[in-house]
């Protein structure tokens, strides 16, 4: 398939956060990502993979989604990018040196999309951590995707896909919509849900073992952590998947498994039935908590 521009992988998130110092226990002590560098008052950075930074913490008087990271193929594929996102009639503002070192990427520049007001960040390359991640309480394999709720979805989606040069992989008709970044494999890194608000749905980090699901749930319960779905299974994706609230009621998920993609020759987008057994295969329904925290946040300091 042709496309304008081809990306690598997500790269990272950040996320506003009125509990900084509470959050730190919180992803590190019961989540199991690492901590690489935290500016008292300001922000934390943390990694779950050989990289410099998947989540960024901002101190920011409410929580929220800041911006979503993208890693483009390489330094040609930027240039097309910026060619194409220019062509569209976006404004593009560059990385900063202070940004790029807090989140650890190499030329780029940051982009709006304009119905939800969410930054996107497109780079070139990303800075290694000095030392490989070695996983300690989950066996988290990746940063996997993010999930936004939006009272326009179908507008949004057009703009993803057309702008942002986003896949769908499978949809439900005027309620959801998951899209890889092409080529990477993966059923999706980045989705839409229709809501009566604008704001973060969830942040999901991969696992590599369906016993990290269980053992994270009795993880969280014994802490007093909010279950707001699962253990169960997603028909779109395949996935495994067990959601939780953090300290301030912004969702994460952690999931096993997903569906993957070929480059070319790959199956066309499924409309699934808008049900409760389309989320979970399992027959489970979500707490009233679940993907209700968090709204979208148009600056990386909150300031």
């Amino acid at each position: 398939m042709s496309a304008p521009f081809l990306y690598d992988h997500l790269g990272y998130v950040a996320l506003g956060t009125p509990k900084l110092d509470e959050s730190i226990s919180f992803y590190r002590d019961l989540m199991g990502l690492h901590l690489v560098d935290q500016q008292p008052g300001k922000h934390v950075v943390f990694r779950c993979s050989d990289r410099h930074a998947d989540l960024v913490l901002c101190a920011h008087r409410e929580p929220g989604l800041l911006r979503v990271g993208m890693k483009v193929k390489d330094r040609g594929e930027l240039e097309n990018a910026e060619r194409h996102l220019e062509h569209k009639g976006y404004h593009l503002e560059p990385l900063s040196s202070e940004h790029r070192d807090l989140f650890g990427t190499g030329t780029g520049f940051s982009v709006m999309e304009p119905r939800t007001g969410l930054m996107f960040d497109f780079f070139d390359s990303v800075r290694k951590a000095q030392t490989p991640f070695t996983p300690t309480l989950t066996q988290i394999q990746r940063l996997g995707h993010v999930v936004i709720r939006t009272r326009e979805l179908d507008p949004v989606c057009e703009t993803l896909k057309s702008d942002f040069n986003f896949v769908v992989s499978d949809y439900v008709e005027d309620k959801a919509a998951w899209m890889r970044c092409y080529p990477n494999p993966l059923h999706h890194s980045f989705a839409v849900v229709r809501d009566d608000s604008e704001g973060l749905h969830h942040v999901n980090f991969m696992v590599s073992e369906i016993d990290d699901i269980g053992k994270a749930r009795n993880r969280l319960i014994k802490a007093g952590t909010e279950i707001v779905f699962g253990p169960g299974r997603h028909k779109p994706s395949g996935s495994v998947f067990l959601y939780f609230n953090d300290p301030t009621g912004m969702t994460m998920e952690f999931s096993y498994g997903m569906e993957e993609f070929p480059v070319e020759g790959a199956r066309q987008p499924r409309k699934l039935e808008n049900s409760a057994q389309t989320m979970d295969q399992w027959g489970g329904l979500p707490e009233p908590a679940f993907a209700r925290g968090g709204r979208i946040i148009r600056s990386v300091t909150g300031q």
